[in-house]
Order: structure tokens, then sequence, then C-alpha cells
């Protein structure tokens, strides 16, 4: 059953949903479904609920595009993460990561005697660190907030060709995928700066892109 308002109809799990609305650069609101149609919502206008952790434009939102007809359009060629965004964040989610297994490692040197003890705990720790940064890229770019820290800490996080989240098993292709970024003398990172979204060969591979937030 869905409530109706002029010909309008309302499915009932929506009919308490509010959006935020922009206007004019500035958010406004919030809004129900009624009082967005009287406001001419375009397909372009941004909005948001307050489950939503980013504002998206109105044709993005499946439940707006079925109540007002909008078409889905392309991501804008200004939403993806650029190169230097994604190196930084690279950075940092090595710097994260690194930092608990380097701690053991640095422990190991001051506590135990054995130099040989010392030399395997170390080198055991090191090599550990690339098998956890996969672990803790699939783990956070399959999650809700979409990104590491490092991308969380330059807006920007890890979608589908649609924009949307992606599951676990397109977290690990994506991921697998940077070995052969990296096996090609990271040629596969710089194929970013020759297509239009900005992916690069792990991205294609896997489906992926890596987007910024708009506002």
């Amino acid at each position: 059953m869905t409530m109706q308002s002029s010909g309008f109809s309302i499915p009932p799990s929506l009919s308490n949903t509010k959006y935020i609305l922009v206007v004019n650069g500035k958010p406004t609101g919030p809004f129900s479904i009624e009082e967005l149609r009287s406001r001419k919502i375009k397909p372009g206008d941004f909005v948001k609920t307050e489950a939503m952790d980013d504002y998206k434009e109105a044709h993005e939102i499946a439940e707006l595009r079925q109540l007002f007809g909008f078409i889905k359009q392309p991501l804008p060629l200004q939403y993806f993460g650029s190169f230097d965004q994604r190196a930084i964040a690279s950075v940092v989610d090595w710097l994260i990561v690194s930092f608990g297994f380097v701690f053991v490692a640095i422990g190991a040197v001051i506590v135990v005697t054995d130099k040989m003890l010392q030399m395997i705990i170390s080198v055991s720790m090191v090599s550990l660190i690339p098998i956890a940064k996969m672990v803790y890229h699939v783990v956070m770019e399959s999650s809700d907030k979409q990104a590491t820290y490092g991308k969380q800490l330059l807006s920007i996080r890890v979608t589908d060709l649609e924009g949307a989240r992606i599951n676990t098993s397109k977290a690990i292709t994506r991921n697998l995928g940077k070995i052969l970024s990296t096996a090609t003398l990271c040629a596969g990172y710089l194929m970013c700066f020759f297509n239009k979204k900005q992916q690069c060969l792990h991205d294609m591979i896997a489906d992926t892109l890596v987007i910024k937030d708009r506002l």
C-alpha cells in the first residue's frame, strides 16, 4: 500500500524519510518526498539522508529515480580521485599498517637476547606487512566507509562503476590486481593518467573506481 498526494504515490517505507537538499551551495531542510516534489527537485540536485555518509545527486538514489522518473547519469570526470590523492593515501596506509609490526620488531630486539631469534622475529614482522596491508584494504574498502583511513583522510573512496559500495570479492580482486600494477614497474598505476575515469590497472581488472567527496 502506498500513500498518495495529488496523484503522487509514496511507498510507506519512504513516507517518513527526510532529505537534506543543497540549495545555492547550502544544505537546507530536511524535506519529505512530497516537499522535494513541491520544490521541483532536479536530477543533479545534491541530497542526503541521515543514514548517508555523503551527499549524492538525486539521480544516483534509486528511490528518487523511481519516484521522479530520473535517469541515472555517468559520474562526471571531476568526481574521480586524482593520482596525488591516491598516492598520499597509500603512504598514510603504509604507515598505519607498518607501525604495529615495526613496534613488535623493535620490542623483540630490546627484549630478546638471542641474535638469531631477534633476526627471525624482525624479518617475520616485516614480511607480514604486505599481507596485513592487503587484508586491511579489503576489509576497509568493502566496508560502509568504502575507504581505508588514508583514503578517508583524503576524502576519497572505492566504488564500483556505478558509484556504489563494492563487495568483499571485488575488493579482493582489486587488491590482488595491485600485484600486476606493481609488477609492470608501476606502469599499472600510471595508467590512471591515460583514461577518463583515472583507473589504474587494478581498477580496470576489478571494474572499480576511486571517487572523491563532492561536498
